[in-house]
């Protein structure tokens, strides 16, 4: 810590919370990561699909998934800052190495998983809205891949490349914010939004968890089978509730967090700091880009079939026919059918035309997106190459790249390449019309992983063991305790809600929903376990 630092926190100490909190600010770092992984293709493709699905009726559930999230990273930035101990260890000598190697375990493959999507995405922004469809794909997913690479590189450098790092990533934030926000100027001074109707959505509705959106209750009620296009819009919108919410606070954010504190030796003295920071860095961009984003989806495509071509819905009414042969789709399906249309980010672009015109909406719009996904994919990149570190450290080496430079180091790339090569496969597992829907089938593996991190990291603030005298008591332990359960719970509930749902289906997602439920019930029960056996070795 430097004695700039130093004395900036000294002089933090004497003032109140406005002032401490503008200094914390002025000292913020790790949370700008955690936005720049968060602010991705996941989040713009769950803030897109929520406003096609349900308006501006889930204007609330991002912002909640956030809550949820700071309150559990805080967590984690205690018992990582109070400890000075990697967590990965910890766990596995406090609770059990089950739980820790599924933390990390489950940290890859989100890490593998969601980067596909985000090398889609950047893929569709450049062709679509900045360049041509003509540059080579192959040529952009090369380009993306050394781009990761490269700044990941800087990262590790240490001293000046790595505040070179610190400087590109909030730049990239900042550029995605800027972007949305011109989206949604140019819907208002257009007149095409209804700003009472906006804040109605940030009102919790949760009937929407289990029940189409009102816009489509008349087309349901008028097509040939309204308990069919129930249950297929209801399903859908599971999925989207449910990548919208586990791209709020990924799993392998969990991950990353603890190990960018350690990297910037931060300590006990920082843990007011990191809430701060958290905030800052992560809350504000991701509540103001991601409510863009639903409010200009919301407002040009909820209900409304003018931006897609006739019959592109088609899909849905073969998968109507096939469930029901003997039903004849009339007017209303296929207008249903074409309401459900996956929009990519080149249809979204579309609602800045009133404000810069054609050519330059497109141009803005395909800047932020490609922010998005590329700070996304450094991150990604990033965190895999710190789990590939820690999974091949002892517990009493330090994971960083000045132990044993050559070693560390060449494992490190090893994590980083794999995620990056993970990501330019994408052509391989997604033909969709739509390069920005391949986000919900991997946010909902992702998404379902997260009640791992958020249970284990409940049972290591309330651990004796761990935190020692450390750990809150009194008043300050409710208070944690009574933030901490409901977002677990949430997350908890998110997950198993979701799982649930696949072990219905009819072909191999249901063994994934039942395998997902077993898994995470065993977790639970070893981490439970663990935790009481270790606590009672634990003198009072």
């Amino acid at each position: 810590m430097s004695d700039r630092e130093t004395q900036l926190l000294d002089e933090a100490a004497q003032k109140g919370p406005l002032g401490r909190f503008f200094i914390y600010a002025r000292l913020s770092g790790p949370g700008w990561l955690q936005g720049a992984i968060t602010l991705g293709g996941g989040s713009l493709t769950g803030a897109l699909y929520l406003g096609v699905i349900a308006g501006f009726g889930l204007m609330w559930l991002q912002p909640l998934a956030m809550v949820c999230g700071i309150i559990m990273l805080s967590a984690i930035a205690y018992v990582t800052l109070t400890t000075g101990q990697r967590p990965f260890h910890a766990i596995q000598r406090h609770l059990h190495p089950l739980l820790g190697w599924s933390w990390l375990g489950a940290t890859v493959l989100a890490n593998m998983v969601w980067i596909m999507p985000q090398f889609s995405l950047a893929t569709a922004a450049i062709q679509q809205n900045l360049l041509s469809e003509k540059i080579p794909q192959t040529a952009i997913i090369v380009v993306l891949f050394l781009i990761g690479m490269g700044v990941n590189a800087l990262y590790q450098a240490g001293g000046g490349a790595a505040k070179a790092f610190d400087l590109i990533i909030k730049i990239m934030v900042g550029t995605i914010v800027v972007s949305f926000f011109a989206v949604v100027v140019a819907l208002t001074r257009s007149g095409q939004l209804e700003w009472s109707s906006v804040f109605r959505g940030f009102v919790p509705d949760f009937s929407l968890l289990f029940k189409p959106a009102s816009g489509f209750s008349d087309l349901i009620e008028r097509s040939s089978s309204p308990s069919w296009w129930g249950k297929r819009i209801s399903s859908d919108q599971r999925d989207i509730i449910i990548t919208a919410f586990g791209t709020a606070v990924g799993i392998n954010m969990t991950f990353l967090l603890p190990y960018t504190l350690l990297k910037k030796k931060w300590g006990k003295r920082h843990r007011g700091l990191s809430i701060t920071d958290l905030s800052v860095g992560l809350f504000i961009p991701f509540f103001l880009a991601t409510s863009c984003v639903v409010i200009a989806s919301a407002s040009s495509f909820h209900t409304r079939t003018h931006d897609v071509a006739p019959g592109a819905g088609a899909p849905l009414i073969e998968s109507l026919s096939a469930a029901h042969p003997t039903i004849t789709p009339n007017e209303a399906d296929r207008e249903l059918a074409d309401m459900l249309v996956k929009r990519d980010a080149n249809a979204l672009a579309i609602t800045l035309e009133p404000f810069a015109g054609p050519v330059i909406s497109q141009k803005i719009f395909g800047i932020g997106v490609l922010g998005m996904a590329l700070s996304t994919i450094v991150i990604l990149m990033l965190m895999n190459g710190t789990a590939f570190m820690e999974a091949f450290s002892s517990p009493h080496d330090a994971p960083s790249l000045e132990t044993e430079p050559a070693r560390e180091r060449a494992i490190f790339f090893l994590g980083c390449a794999l995620s990056g090569i993970s990501g330019c496969l994408f052509p391989l597992f997604w033909n969709g019309a739509s390069k920005a829907a391949l986000a919900v089938p991997t946010s909902v593996i992702g998404g379902s992983l997260i009640p791992i991190a958020y249970f284990t990291f409940l049972l290591m603030m309330n651990s004796r063991q761990i935190l020692g005298h450390e750990r809150p008591t009194g008043r300050r332990r409710w208070v944690w305790n009574a933030l901490m359960i409901p977002a677990t719970a949430i997350a908890t509930g998110g997950s198993v809600w979701v799982l649930w749902g696949k072990t219905q289906a009819t072909n191999w997602e249901r063994y994934f929903g039942w395998g997902g439920l077993l898994f995470l019930g065993l977790l639970f029960l070893i981490g439970t376990l663990g935790f009481l056996r270790n606590e009672r070795r634990t003198l009072p």
